[in-house]
């Protein structure tokens, strides 16, 4: 099966195109039509917002340069998008355009010598081709766009006589296609950058020799220096340096490197030489997933946009047909004044073009993409934006999302008098190199800081049981490493209980077996991440309901909810991941959930819930894979700023909506009232495309209310970041009562008491 899918990735081939000349989504068709002509085509992509082409083909059948040369036979402007490059031609409108503009402009001078007039002709006859060959190209692939209706109403105004008013519709729609062209390419601007910041080439350590970053296998090393950027991620084998991570995480501050310290491909070397040996093939690497992400994001229509998509089809030929009946009526009923019917019906032809309704969905959604991408937010596809704004219940994950996930062993007991301290912990801690948890790492870590090396290799039958914990045999001994709900599986009768022990305490009890005798006991503390207090009364703030749903114990999840300040609205603890996915589905009884989550267990909750957050570097890849909108740092507080882009991006397709039709329902309203003018109904169609496109970069402007926050370098060469809280809660739920569930593990809502200002935090990273 694998053969058989790489030889199919072999034989076909993804090939990019930049279409310059694509207005909005009535030309797909246009477009479907040249593609589908031709064999080899398997499957192609119109992105209308970036303009751009996606086609997978068969390069032996149907080349890049075949594809090109149909589309510009029908005047549509395309080229291939070199790797790494966004093409972006029109920095100037065309030499027609202004050719045109400037005939018309000198025509006002008739009234000083009349015949200057007939310059207006001039101006419709140096601006028509462009409008004419696209419209010709149209009706030859039996598809009907803007440029017939401008064709037409061009026509009609001629047959009329009114040379200046055709002339200035000419001029008006030549320079709004390069006006949308320009404003459509800012807005997409960085949505386009994120595509191409996976890095093409990389250099040797050994040899010094530059190879294409694909071509490289794992475990090479490779050489970094300053100012470059880091090919493929990997860790850091000799050097120091800071690096810049804000292409993944969206932080500006640079992050400090040495010696096993894991680096990702995309970031930048800001100083020093760094040696780092591969931890993964370029396709895989952080950065890839990126692009491919974002690439999704860009094919995925939101429903509302689908909707308008479907409305299009069947809009564009109907106001043909009633612009038509408009132009009819005189001639059927013999009435008088035929030339203002006449002015009537090209209004209503020019009035009706559905672009600006069709470029208020997608430019609003790719504005919205591209702050939280910013931010190290990444978001699947339009579709999620629209969901995440309807959400009212937020259900968190505890080890790894709400905490660091990174345990601190605090005290590890051997229970077997037959197996010596060492020799547990040596087995415990080679089992445990097989597990991703982060309590494996903790373990692996305290045996190593007593001079013990793991050896995984001696590991026979590993095992995994998701929210119970992992086994392992090792020299015919039978060992299982968990939570309490290990005990069962290892068939022991009886949780072992030792003074100290105490589950109430805060911390993560851990418990040992060889086969079912109770060989050792552990704990382990955990603390709140930076900025998850903060987070969690923010969406409270913003009338969002804040759950955790932890396969911890009672005693760890209420040491993380006295962290948060009492912030988090129920807690439920001790879950499987069944579970956790069954208490979802009762939050959505009540209202829209979304589960944030980074580790295997929380894959299925990520998945049942509307939508699933997911911790993308630190988190597993499985919740990568099942988020519906993936962050790429450790920062939570991203999520109520998601949350508020979300509900902003909502207003905005609103609003564009609204701009669309009132200024559709003023120009005919005036028509109607006797005042039928052509050019008024092109400057509105052409003002209100911009105007939609404008409001949708207003989400790009938007200021973030994120605390202040000041760098230093602190002695042992640390940075100590200086974060003051933010200003935004007014109060801190306190004075937490229990309530009684079927589980005896939730909270209920929590008494209000006025905030004290907090000091400043001093943190370490």
């Amino acid at each position: 099966m694998d053969s058989t899918d790489k030889n199919t990735s072999k034989k076909f081939q993804k090939s990019y195109f930049d279409v310059l000349g694509l207005c909005c989504s009535s030309e797909i068709q246009l477009i479907e039509t040249i593609v589908k002509s031709f064999d080899g085509v398997k499957d192609f992509t119109v992105v209308v917002p970036t303009k751009t082409l996606i086609v997978v083909h068969d390069s032996l059948l149907v080349s890049q340069i075949q594809i090109v040369k149909a589309l510009n036979r029908a005047r549509l402007e395309a080229n291939i998008r070199v790797s790494g490059e966004t093409n972006h031609k029109h920095k100037w409108p065309s030499t027609y355009t202004i050719a045109s503009g400037a005939l018309l402009l000198l025509s006002f001078l008739k009234y000083f010598y009349s015949p200057l007039r007939w310059l207006a002709v001039g101006a419709i006859v140096v601006g028509i081709p462009q409008i004419m060959l696209k419209a010709f190209a149209a009706i030859r692939n039996l598809t009907l766009d803007i440029n017939i209706l401008v064709l037409i109403t061009v026509a009609g105004s001629v047959a009329l006589q009114d040379y200046w008013e055709a002339g200035t519709v000419v001029f008006l729609f030549t320079v709004s296609q390069w006006l949308e062209s320009r404003a459509s390419y800012k807005a997409t601007a960085v949505m386009s950058s994120l595509v191409s910041i996976v890095p093409q080439k990389a250099v040797l350590a050994e040899t010094g020799q530059e190879v294409n970053a694909d071509e490289v296998p794992l475990n090479t090393v490779l050489a970094v220096k300053a100012g470059e950027t880091i090919p493929i991620d990997g860790v850091v084998v000799q050097g120091n340096c800071e690096v810049d991570e804000k292409t993944l995480t969206g932080e500006s501050f640079p992050v400090s490197k040495q010696k096993d310290s894991p680096v990702w491909a995309g970031t930048i070397n800001i100083n020093g030489y760094i040696s780092v040996k591969t931890t993964a093939v370029a396709e895989d690497s952080v950065v890839a997933r990126i692009a491919r992400i974002v690439e999704d994001a860009q094919i995925k229509k939101s429903k509302t946009q689908r909707f308008m998509d479907r409305c299009a089809k069947y809009y564009t030929p109907a106001i043909v047909v009633i612009s038509a009946s408009i132009a009819v009526v005189p001639l059927v009923f013999q009435l008088g004044n035929k030339k203002e019917w006449f002015h009537l019906a090209l209004v209503v032809l020019v009035t009706a073009c559905p672009c600006a309704l069709l470029l208020s969905t997608p430019v609003a959604m790719f504005c919205a993409l591209s702050k939280a991408a910013t931010l190290g937010v990444l978001f699947k596809g339009a579709e999620h934006l629209e969901t995440l704004a309807g959400i009212k219940i937020m259900a968190f994950d505890k080890t790894g999302t709400i905490t660091r996930g990174e345990f601190l062993v605090v005290d590890f007991k051997s229970l077997h008098n037959d197996v010596s301290f060492d020799t547990l912990l040596h087995w415990i801690s080679s089992i445990e190199c097989k597990s991703s948890h982060p309590m494996a790492a903790a373990l692996v870590d305290f045996a190593r800081a007593r001079g013990i090396e793991a050896k995984p290799d001696i590991v026979e039958e590993f095992e995994n049981f998701p929210g119970e914990g992992i086994y392992g045999k090792i020299e015919d001994n039978e060992i299982y490493i968990g939570n309490k709900k290990i005990v069962s599986r290892a068939g022991c009768n009886a949780v072992p209980t030792l003074e100290g022990y105490e589950t109430d305490q805060g911390v993560s009890v851990g418990y040992i077996f060889l086969g079912s005798c109770p060989a050792g006991i552990f704990s382990l503390s955990d603390t709140c991440r930076t900025g998850a207090k903060e987070a969690i009364h923010e969406l409270n703030s913003l009338g969002i309901k804040t759950v955790m749903l932890t396969g911890d114990s009672h005693g760890a999840a209420m040491r993380a909810q006295d962290q948060l300040g009492g912030g988090l609205e129920a807690i439920h603890s001790e879950l499987l991941p069944e579970e956790k996915s069954r208490i979802i589905k009762e939050l959505q009884a009540v209202g829209p959930t979304a589960m944030i989550g980074d580790g295997i267990n929380d894959a299925p909750a990520l998945a049942t819930a509307e939508i699933g957050i997911s911790m993308g570097v630190s988190g597993s890849a499985l919740a990568m894979e099942s988020g519906d909108v993936v962050l790429f740092s450790n920062d939570i507080r991203k999520i109520p700023k998601a949350y508020r882009i979300a509900k902003k991006v909502k207003r905005k397709i609103i609003e564009n909506v609204v701009i669309s039709m009132v200024t559709k329902v003023g120009v005919l309203g005036l028509a109607v009232a006797g005042h039928p003018l052509v050019w008024v109904a092109v400057l509105t169609d052409v003002g209100t495309c911009l105007l939609v496109i404008f409001n949708s970069m207003m989400l790009l402007k938007e200021e973030e209310t994120t605390p202040v926050r000041e760098k230093v370098r602190g002695g042992n060469n640390k940075d100590i970041i200086y974060s003051k809280p933010s200003t935004a809660v007014t109060s801190v739920p306190t004075n937490v009562e229990k309530k009684s569930c079927a589980r005896k593990c939730c909270v209920a809502e929590s008494k209000q008491k006025p905030e004290i200002e907090e000091p400043l935090l001093i943190t370490c990273e």
